[in-house]
């Protein structure tokens, strides 16, 4: 079986190129960074640094790599048997134009064999949006055979990957945490879905990823927010502060309630899971930084996300929301000088005051209960 795999990031390396190496999959990364590409073609392998209380290093080996704009990875398209992502949600969109072409190349080559493009990205229902931005970039009259010939399964990844630790010249150094969970849709698979350790197939998709952006997703962005307001410069210094660590354990446990009301989740079970994340937060072998994960702060307040969605999940079953709200004020605050939407954040909140900021970012009522209890705990800080 072969692979090709788009973006050979420290999630690409670490989580989803790993497990399809480790599967004995013949795995080709497609990325633009020339040398990271010319390091995986001259070595063929890697080292992965696991982290935790059983720290180990694992060697990747098998893999080769493409640009992810050039026609060789076009040509792999038409011939492999699974392409994944790991590219950023930003990103898939300029991806899918390649991606149309190979489909495009596979079926005048007459490849009957079923193809299956899972996107392993930290957005909700990645899958389906690049499929809407790869039938974007196709033919008209190529649609029915991809249709029948090309899978689009749904996933939720979780693994926390940091960056490289400061210093490092090798730039295939990868550090994650022992913690992994890949689920993916089996109802959307062409042909049988491929037997990888460490892929978990279900027919119940969404009670999986709204577990997970609603408990680390959440979580991990408001430590972040409260983390930078308070001073603090990693994750596992944020969440050792107790103030922060009873904003983010009470946030998830209101966006905990949602889902045990939605998907009838056991609310012992769900506790524990907290306290697992919290548990993941405060590893002291993962040097996370808050500005990292707090980066991007416009698409972590939009109606479908971190913050707002769950929120969105309390009005609408009428449940506690304080701690939430906690969080989005914090979010509102977040400043970074490398960070392009940090700096969009600041002009809004300039031009429209934070009432129609929140509003503008989070396709929420300005008139709303929701907003006005926001703005007031953003002028609190």
């Amino acid at each position: 079986m072969k692979a090709l795999h788009f973006g050979a990031g420290n999630i690409g390396r670490g989580f989803i190129g790993k497990l399809l190496a480790d599967a004995g999959i013949e795995l080709v990364f497609a990325d633009v960074n020339q040398t990271v590409l010319d390091a995986l073609n001259s070595r063929g392998s890697y080292d992965v640094h696991v982290v935790g209380e059983q720290a180990r290093v694992e060697p990747v080996s098998n893999v080769s790599a493409v640009n992810s704009s050039s026609q060789e990875a076009i040509d792999l398209i038409a011939s492999v048997d699974l392409v994944t992502t790991a590219v950023g949600p930003n990103i898939l969109e300029r991806i899918a134009p390649a991606v149309a072409k190979g489909l495009v190349k596979r079926h005048q080559l007459g490849n009957q064999q079923p193809l299956n493009i899972i996107a392993c990205e930290n957005m909700v229902r990645g899958t389906s949006q690049f499929k809407q931005h790869v039938y974007d970039a196709l033919p008209e009259e190529e649609k029915a055979w991809v249709d029948e010939h090309v899978g689009f399964a749904d996933s939720a990844v979780d693994r926390i990957v940091p960056p490289a630790a400061a210093g490092s010249t090798d730039p295939l150094e990868v550090t994650v945490e022992t913690f992994s969970e890949w689920i993916v849709d089996k109802t959307q698979f062409v042909g049988q879905p491929p037997q990888i350790a460490g892929m978990e197939l279900t027919d119940n998709l969404m009670a999986f990823v709204e577990r997970k952006l609603f408990t680390l997703n959440t979580g991990h962005a408001i430590t972040a927010y409260l983390g930078k307001q308070a001073g603090h410069a990693t994750i596992r210094d944020a969440i050792l502060d107790p103030a922060i660590r009873k904003v983010v354990k009470g946030a998830m446990e209101e966006s905990g309630a949602v889902l045990i009301k939605r998907y009838g989740f056991d609310a012992e079970k769900h506790a524990a899971y907290i306290n697992k994340i919290l548990g993941r937060f405060e590893n002291p072998y993962l040097q996370d930084d808050v500005e990292r994960v707090g980066r991007q702060p416009l698409r972590k307040l939009s109606a479908g996300d971190r913050l707002i969605k769950p929120l969105l999940g309390t009005l609408e079953y009428n449940l506690p929301h304080a701690n939430l709200i906690t969080g989005i004020a914090a979010a509102l605050h977040y400043r970074s000088e490398s960070d392009p939407q940090a700096a969009e954040l600041v002009d809004l909140l300039a031009n429209l005051g934070p009432q129609g900021a929140l509003s503008q970012i989070s396709g929420l009522p300005a008139d709303s209960a929701a907003v006005a209890e926001a703005v007031e705990a953003y002028n609190a800080h």
